[in-house]
């Protein structure tokens, strides 16, 4: 859009020159992603190293009440002896293969539990936290499995086959047949729960801002974001803008007949 005073032509905007609140572009000199400063409930290094030695140690202990859960609920297998050698009572059963499952299914159980325990005490834990809960349960399963060994029925087989007598039903010793993993699942579990839980319900981090731009724009910018076609169908400013500047006419004199005048007048009128 531009006004005539008769005499001047003036765009009022100049061509190929953006607006001041253009967002497409390129940000000013000296300008940087600034991150917000993180939040004062955030611990520093020590204190993660303490929260994370003390969630080890407690996740280990809790290894005692799984080797007692396990020694209580897994399944017995019923040994028979004679005068030469020790047997299974029942050659086709699933005892042994049973303290395997019970240990792994307790194990799952208890990682669940510490990882929840650990998200809501220490929601806002750093990782040093989360290698605290996986050594700490590591450490727990190893505990576990030898507390339940331990207390079970005595690894001597002979001895207890001689004590028993011949013919006489006891208990085979509990162990586990697939160690590593059997141990490997209370560690698995607790950091797939705490990263579920995390994901789901854990802090987030506030989103970057550019440094510099609240000071070139003059505040923040409102209303809807322009695309780059947008000048294309813009309004008859912008169109009028992008048209290139005017030449100012000349100063109108006297037309003879046959000047330009009478010949535009001569134009108009056929």
């Amino acid at each position: 859009m531009a006004w005539h005073d008769g005499t001047v032509t003036a765009p009022l905007t100049p061509p190929d020159q953006p607006g001041p609140h253009d967002p497409w572009q390129a940000p000013p000199s000296g300008s940087h992603l600034a991150y917000a400063s993180g939040s004062q409930d955030d611990p520093d290094t020590a204190t993660e190293l303490r929260q994370a030695a003390l969630v080890a140690v407690l996740v280990a202990l809790a290894g005692i009440v799984l080797g007692l859960l396990w020694l209580w609920l897994a399944p017995r297998v019923p040994l028979v002896a004679d005068d030469t050698a020790v047997f299974l009572k029942n050659s086709e059963g699933e005892e042994a293969i049973g303290a395997d499952g019970t240990f792994v299914l307790l194990a799952l159980g208890f990682g669940a539990l510490s990882a929840a325990a650990v998200f809501w005490r220490l929601r806002r834990g750093g990782v040093l936290v989360v290698v605290g809960l996986a050594l700490g349960a590591l450490a727990a399963s190893l505990i576990a499995w030898r507390v339940g060994v331990w207390l079970g029925p005595s690894s001597d087989v002979v001895a207890r086959a001689r004590e028993a007598g011949r013919g006489v039903t006891f208990d085979a010793p509990l162990e586990l047949h697939a160690v590593w993993a059997a141990v490997l699942a209370w560690p698995f579990a607790a950091m797939g729960i705490h990263l579920l839980l995390t994901a789901a319900f854990g802090p987030r981090d506030p989103e970057p801002e550019w440094a510099g731009f609240s000071g070139y724009y003059g505040g923040a910018v409102q209303g809807p974001l322009a695309g780059p076609g947008a000048g294309a169908s813009g309004g008859p400013a912008e169109a009028s803008g992008s048209a290139g500047p005017t030449e100012p006419s000349g100063p109108a004199g006297p037309s003879g007949p046959g000047g330009p005048s009478s010949s535009a007048g001569g134009g108009g009128a056929g």
